[in-house]
């Protein structure tokens, strides 16, 4: 568990160089104002779902895959709350950078996400039994 808060942590950090960096070279038209509140908001919802799927598994190891797929349902709950309430409070308005914030909102959805997935396979390996391939 420390490993991955670790590299959540190293993840993260990186991420929000290259956001800082691309909003010093071209601003507001490419980087959204909200670019900080979005990164601060998957990096906690990404600890928050690997937490809960480590509860989950250490009551009971059989458990892994449907603790997995519910924290992943969850993830794409939020994130789908987070972009409704941000487009009823007003961001579907001209001028607020709409398309800025969606892009920005998915490709940190999709960054977290696959950083997750990387994570847990690169975890698993060590627990695969030698010579128990299934066909």
């Amino acid at each position: 568990m420390n490993r991955f808060l670790r590299n959540l942590l190293i993840f993260s950090l990186l991420l929000g160089a290259g956001i800082y960096a691309l909003r010093v070279q071209f601003g507001a038209a490419v980087v959204h104002p909200s670019a900080g509140w979005l990164l601060l908001f998957f990096a906690v919802l990404t600890g928050i779902t690997f937490w809960l799927t480590w509860r989950a598994y250490q009551r009971n190891p059989e458990s892994l895959m449907t603790a997995w797929f519910s924290t992943t349902a969850l993830r794409l709950v939020l994130a789908l709350g987070t972009i409704v309430t941000y487009l009823v409070r007003g961001g579907a308005k001209a001028g607020n950078s709409t398309w800025t914030f969606l892009g920005l909102f998915f490709l940190l959805y999709f960054l977290y996400t696959g950083f997750e997935v990387w994570n847990v396979v690169t975890n698993l390996r060590p627990f695969s039994k030698p010579g128990s391939e299934e066909v």
